[in-house]
């Protein structure tokens, strides 16, 4: 089997979903004996936020690559991102890490594709809304990506850094998430809502709504558990 790292803390909550959701997902597949070896290189979200703040792009790469090389001096033969603003500064990654990495945002592409969708919401941090990396990337499937207004994408931000990187779910920020995706959904006829960040599905946890999600945490959890069964 492949050993995989996880650059993790970019927040916690979501490392010990990754780490639960590949643990078990492997488990299932191989039997109930039976765990993966993984390596975590645990960095702060709140580095990663700064860098991003400042658009200290250069100072991120290398703040992620120190990791990246800490998880191949421990034997992992690949190794991914937990979290996605992150991957603002991935194909720079990619092309000097040691070891070969696994695309979070090209995952959650591949299957919004296969499932056929032309029009998408995206949710996420301040970075990933208001980046390119996310739009670069579906569009190579012909996908086109919505985001919130810049009030929304403001509130939504400060939300996920004030609250829910500390895994506080408050039923009137819960309330109104579900009322701009809706918004969304009804104005700009999207077919499918992207939780374009790792700590999203602990608010949208029990919300409905008319059209489906894209919980880009878990696709790309059992696009990593393939792996590591299968290289």
């Amino acid at each position: 089997m492949n050993k995989l790292g996880l650059i993790g803390g970019t927040g916690p909550e979501s490392t010990i979903e990754y780490y639960k959701g590949i643990e078990y997902g492997v488990q299932q597949k191989v039997g109930r004996s039976f765990f993966p070896n993984l390596t975590i290189e645990s960095l702060s979200v709140f580095d990663v936020l700064n860098f991003c703040g400042k658009q200290d792009y250069a100072g991120l790469m290398e703040y992620l690559l120190k990791g990246i090389r800490n998880l191949a001096a421990a034997g992992a033969q690949y190794a991914t991102l937990t979290g996605i603003t992150p991957h603002i500064v991935f194909d720079e990654l990619s092309q000097a890490s040691p070891i070969p990495l696994i695309s979070m945002v090209d995952t959650a592409g591949d299957y919004a594709l296969l499932h056929g969708y032309k029009k998408i919401c995206l949710l996420g941090t301040l970075p990933t809304m208001e980046g390119k990396f996310f739009q670069n990337s579906f569009a190579k499937g012909g996908i086109e990506v919505i985001t919130p207004d810049a009030e929304e994408r403001n509130y939504i931000g400060t939300k996920i850094e004030t609250e829910l990187e500390f895994g506080k779910v408050l039923p009137e920020t819960q309330q109104a998430f579900k009322e701009i995706a809706e918004r969304i959904i009804r104005e700009e006829r999207v077919q499918a809502v992207v939780l374009g960040c790792t700590e999203l599905p602990l608010i949208f946890d029990g919300v409905e709504l008319p059209v489906p999600y894209i919980d880009v945490m878990q696709v790309h959890i059992n696009a990593l558990v393939d792996l590591i069964m299968h290289g």
